[in-house]
């Protein structure tokens, strides 16, 4: 069965918007878990504009199954991640001002880089993920990094994929074949949704885990957190 990992940042946004701490970003993680999602991710950014650093420091005494940081390994980040020591990081080569994800890594250009940082994680018992977009050589990259695991980049896929799934997730195929043959676990997130994640589930061969935030969040607003939670497990299954 592939994981779910629940992005919460969007719980974060809803309470920034207000001030105060409704929702409570660590409640909601809780409920969630309570609920069946088999990890928690967060994605905090320098400005603090949703997730807040403070945020990884409670959610790591309270989250009880994997708990997944994503993030620009800016030195901000790499000291957050060291004092925390999740289950995971994930690293995801954001510019300061991005709204959201929107690329993966040159692991070719930026594998020295990568390596020191891997390395650093890896030394505290932390597995480590690299963002890629769903491009051999990327992945070839990314094996030489010392990485654990690559996310797949699937906001392609997520977008071809009502018109031509069939061509939607064919590079996420090939690729998930040459991380095999790497031996690199394979992780996969971005606009996936109740609609289009089985057909990748089923598709990608020895997937491990799903991040979804900001669809799953969406969907619970019409039929709540316990009702989508499940919903995803069963298409995950």
């Amino acid at each position: 069965m592939t994981k779910l990992s629940v992005n919460v940042n969007k719980i974060a946004t809803l309470r920034n918007a207000r001030g105060g701490n409704v929702p409570n970003v660590a409640n909601v993680s809780v409920d969630l878990e309570k609920f069946g999602a088999q990890g928690i991710t967060i994605h905090p950014r320098p400005d603090e504009r949703h997730i807040r650093y403070q945020d990884a420091r409670d959610l790591k005494k309270i989250v009880t199954t994997e708990f997944n940081i994503e993030g620009n390994p800016v030195q901000k980040f790499i000291d957050l991640v060291l004092e925390v020591k999740p289950t995971q990081v994930t690293l995801v080569p954001d510019a300061v001002d991005a709204i959201t994800s929107d690329a993966g890594w040159d692991t070719i250009k930026h594998k020295s880089f990568l390596q020191e940082v891997i390395t650093e994680f890896k030394n505290q018992g932390i597995r480590t993920s690299i963002f890629v977009d769903p491009v051999q050589e990327m992945i070839e990259g990314a094996k030489a990094t010392g990485t654990d695991r690559i996310e797949l980049y699937t906001e392609g896929y997520a977008k071809l994929y009502p018109s031509d799934k069939e061509t939607a997730v064919r590079p996420y195929i090939d690729s998930a074949l040459v991380a095999n043959e790497l031996e690199l676990g394979i992780n996969a997130g971005h606009d996936l949704s109740l609609e289009n994640i089985e057909y990748f589930k089923n598709s990608i061969p020895n997937l491990l885990e799903v991040s979804i935030g900001h669809a799953l969040v969406s969907e619970a607003l019409y039929y709540g957190f316990e009702t989508v939670i499940a919903s995803y497990l069963k298409k995950l299954s």
